[in-house]
């Protein structure tokens, strides 16, 4: 019985061996096949995972060349933040050799083996012994799984009394499908808002009323990922981590975008174990102060982040308009001097809060909360010259503007990540909420002048008063599932649900009337819903050197309108939209890589577009909303190229066409001014037959020195509208460029100068931006005409010294605009006039600030928090094919 059993062992493991390592067809010298699992937990001395500890598997190999055995990488991986490792399709021959290492430990060095072991008392030596009964077969188990449990690393006193951390994040980070711009990089916008930052984010443009453009577009742009009610100069720069950049999203992110891409603000957020935080102050030349201060704890399964900003905001500008109108009888000219100065502040607030409920799922919550108040105050002084055959006729009037805005604006963030036992399945989930609300009044007093322009003739007083509130709800959820080799899916579900509300009531104030007097036709109460509804597939492969990623989106869409004080209501509605994307790549040698996308996507006309209200309170800018616009669709390709050089230097290349159906652009039409009971010109806007934008962009990182990083970034551009189906002539093409340039310069005793500049050619006037804000902007006359912007050029300069221990303290001096040449000109015509407009805002403007930084902090990263819900990752079209 004892030789029946030993017998039957032996063959048993025979066949086994023989099962696991003959190959299918039966033909011997197959290589051993690839089914090795080796898993575990790096602790430190109180049983703590440790998260980014280096895993590294070694294989020893014969040396062709010299004939001798030598370790060669085989699989390395970081350790997750609960400290776990899995490494997989590890060969089960061959001796293997485990090592792990971390800043502040000793480094673990640990042989692994895959030959199976026979349980104890399975095979002695001579005849078996069987008298303690059968031997145990359960300790055989899977000998190709190794389980190594809890690995300790020892603390390396010696080091972490030594260690010196020097790595730093560049300015800019490129990769071939989009840019990460750090913040904390940029010395220029410290103490600022979220606007100054876009200044010096390669690939944008940032004009005098802070609107955004994107390869001459107006970008999506997300807080975190999603969609929100705040707007930039709500946002203190402070509070940001990074600007990502995406030129050509793919059908994974949002459709929404039209002609531009996806411009993503990430926060900050607390990655750091142990409490660290920070405390700011700051200052300008026009008395706007700033401060704030942060705080993150983080230990165990808790991570929670607090941070509370101020910004007072002081803004001055000047600026003219000289305008000849056509339309007038007799033709009149009009000038108008502008001065302009705005005072207000916001207060900007974050909690946030990490739960690990398991080492595999983690939730995340956040909220953020912001108050502010604006009061814009404005002279405008107007001289009007009737043409008349006898000779000129001037009249002399002067208008002054008083607003106060108040603004509140609250968002909520919750979100689940769930990571399965296979590496790379995933499954996150997030319901995001933003919510805004404001109230605005304001008192425009013309007052009309003699010739000697001191005396006041007459007077007519204006009042608006309004009140605004919106809400954008979003509910995603993405699952990730890798699949034999390289291919990986990828699909999720999205609803995003927006209502907008705005109340306007206009009264007027005649020469000589005693009492305020409701003006109907200029006054509204208009409410709108617009949801949409995603589902996206995606599919992503290597073979080798070439990359693909092929997907579709499916969006069903509606909008509905209504202007309650009167009942008219407005509506769009489009069952199923459709927008695929393909990308591929290919890596060619000596580290170059070159890409190619296709996409389609869509830009939905934003409130302010489609609110009918008329905004009478500039004769020379009277702006009005169309609720009948319809949603342009946009078809794009970009080819790009990029380099890396030995050195660091790097180069992304890229060019790229876009064509647009029924494009939303600004239109010219008459109407009747319910004020003056005349005929004037209203800008609004109309859905254009089609228009196109192609051009090529250049964007290098050269760390020219071991003291001078430079990044230069210039954007060449062509764009045509065509309207002829509004029987209107289109505006000629014209070929612009862009240009950034920055310096860093690190320099002895800590000190860092960092020198930027921009300029922008002569440029056609942009087509679609939207308004900002809730109830009317302030903003001077700014036609919506044929025409083009002037050529135009700015310096900005920075310095920064950072001291105390561990240069835990830094002060930076930045001056903006230092040769105060940063003025929007702007030329347009049309059938009813020629107008030059020019206006510039805080020329050579001088902030000071000061920051201290404190805190327990060591290198471990917080990698399992659900950057989905929180950041979405915002990895591009084109993630996982580097």
């Amino acid at each position: 019985m004892k030789k029946i059993a030993s017998l039957f062992i032996s063959i048993l493991i025979t066949l086994v061996s023989f099962a696991q390592f003959t190959p299918a067809n039966g033909k011997g010298n197959a290589a051993p096949p690839q089914i090795g699992h080796v898993f575990g937990k790096v602790i430190d001395s109180v049983g703590k995972g440790i998260n980014g500890a280096s895993v590294m598997l070694m294989q020893q190999k014969i040396d062709s060349a010299t004939k001798k055995k030598k370790d060669v990488l085989l699989k390395a991986m970081t350790t997750k933040a609960n400290g776990e490792f899995n490494l997989e399709d590890l060969p089960v021959m061959g001796t293997l050799t485990l090592k792990i290492s971390a800043t502040g430990y000793t480094p673990i060095n640990q042989p692994i083996s895959f030959q199976p072991k026979m349980p104890s008392g399975a095979m002695p030596q001579g005849a078996p012994d069987m008298s303690k009964g059968m031997p145990d077969f359960s300790a055989m188990g899977n000998p190709f799984e190794k389980d190594l449990g809890m690995v300790k690393m020892k603390e390396n006193i010696t080091q972490l009394e030594t260690v010196v951390v020097t790595g730093s994040k560049p300015l800019v980070k490129m990769d071939i499908d989009k840019k990460v711009f750090n913040v904390d990089k940029n010395l220029v916008s410290v103490g600022g808002t979220a606007l100054d930052v876009m200044r010096n984010v390669p690939s944008l443009q940032v004009d005098i009323d802070g609107n955004v453009k994107l390869r001459n577009a107006a970008p999506q742009i997300y807080v975190d990922g999603r969609p929100t009610t705040l707007q930039l100069d709500q946002i203190p720069a402070d509070a940001i981590e990074s600007v990502e950049v995406i030129t050509n999203p793919s059908a994974k992110f949002d459709a929404s975008g039209g002609n531009a891409g996806i411009l993503n603000i990430v926060l900050k957020k607390n990655k750091k174990s142990g409490y660290n935080g920070n405390v700011m102050a700051g200052v300008d030349r026009l008395g706007g102060v700033n401060g704030g201060g942060s705080f993150s704890f983080r230990q165990d399964k808790i991570n929670v982040t607090a941070s509370v900003m101020g910004n007072q905001m002081r803004n001055n500008s000047t600026g003219y308009t000289n305008r000849l109108n056509f339309g007038d009888v007799p033709v009149t000219a009009v000038n108008q001097v502008n001065e302009n100065k705005t005072k207000g502040g916001f207060m900007f607030g974050r909690l946030g809060m990490d739960y690990f409920i398991t080492n595999k799922t983690t939730l995340s919550v956040s909220g953020i909360k912001v108050h502010g108040q604006f009061r814009p105050e404005e002279n405008i002084q107007i001289q009007t010259d009737s043409i008349l055959n006898s000779g000129i006729v001037s009249t002399y009037s002067e208008r002054i503007s008083n607003t106060t805005r108040t603004f509140n604006a609250t968002g909520f963030q919750t979100g689940m990540k769930h990571l399965f036992p296979k590496q790379g399945e995933e499954l996150t989930a997030d319901i995001n909420y933003f919510s805004g609300k404001s109230e605005n009044d304001a008192l425009y007093v013309t007052n009309y002048l003699d010739n000697t322009k001191e005396n006041i003739t007459g007077t007519q007083q204006q009042m608006v008063i309004g009140d605004g509130r919106n809400s954008f709800l979003t509910i995603q959820t993405d699952y990730v599932k890798p699949l034999k080799g390289n291919l990986k899916i990828e699909t999720g579900l999205r609803a995003q649900l927006r209502t907008t509300e705005s109340n306007n009531m206009t009264y007027i104030k005649g020469v000589g009337e005693p009492d305020y007097v409701l003006v109907p036709s200029a006054t509204n109460n208009y409410k709108n819903k617009d949801n949409v509804y995603a589902a996206y597939f995606s599919a992503k492969n290597t073979i080798k050197n070439f990359g693909y990623q092929i997907g579709l989106r499916a969006e069903s869409s509606d909008y509905m309108g209504e202007l309650t004080n009167t009942g008219e209501e407005f509506s769009n509605k489009y069952p199923i939209s459709l927008f695929p994307s393909i990308f591929l790549s290919q890596k060619l040698k000596n580290k170059q890589e070159l890409q190619m996308s296709v996409t389609r996507r869509v830009n939905r006309p934003n409130f302010f577009q489609l609110i009918p209200y008329v905004d009478y309170t500039d004769s020379l800018n009277i702006t009005q909303g169309n609720p009948n616009l319809k949603p342009e669709f946009t078809s794009s390709a970009e080819v790009s190229y990029s380099k890396s050089f030995k050195g660091n230097h790097s180069l992304l290349a890229s060019a790229y066409f876009k064509y647009t159906k029924d494009m939303i652009t600004r239109y010219l039409t008459e109407g009747t001014n319910p004020v003056t009971g005349e005929t004037d010109i209203i800008n609004t806007y109309i859905n254009a037959n089609s228009g196109y934008v192609t051009g090529f962009e250049i964007t290098s990182v050269n760390p020219v020195t071991k003291w001078w990083d430079m990044t230069t970034n210039v954007n060449i551009y062509n764009s045509k509208i065509n309207t002829e189906n509004v029987n209107e002539l289109s505006q000629d093409a014209l070929w612009s460029w862009f240009g950034k340039l920055n310096n860093s310069f690190k320099l002895p005793q800590n000190y860092t100068i960092q020198l930027t500049a921009d300029y922008q050619s002569k440029t056609n006037i942009p087509v679609n931006n939207g308004g900002g804000g809730f109830g009317p902007p302030m903003s001077q006359a700014q036609a919506a005409s044929q025409g083009y912007i002037k050529a135009y050029w700015g310096v900005d300069i920075a310095f920064k010294k950072s001291f105390m221990k561990n240069n835990a303290a830094t002060i930076t001096l930045g001056v903006t605009d230092i040769f105060k040449t940063r003025y929007n000109k702007q030329y347009s015509y049309s059938p009813y006039f020629v107008q030059d407009y020019s206006r510039i805002m805080n020329p050579q403007m001088v902030k000071l600030n000061f920051s201290y930084r404190f805190g327990k902090i060591d290198m471990s990263l917080f990698k399992r928090q659900n950057m989905k819900g929180q950041a979405e990752g915002m990895q591009g079209g084109m993630q996982g094919l580097q």
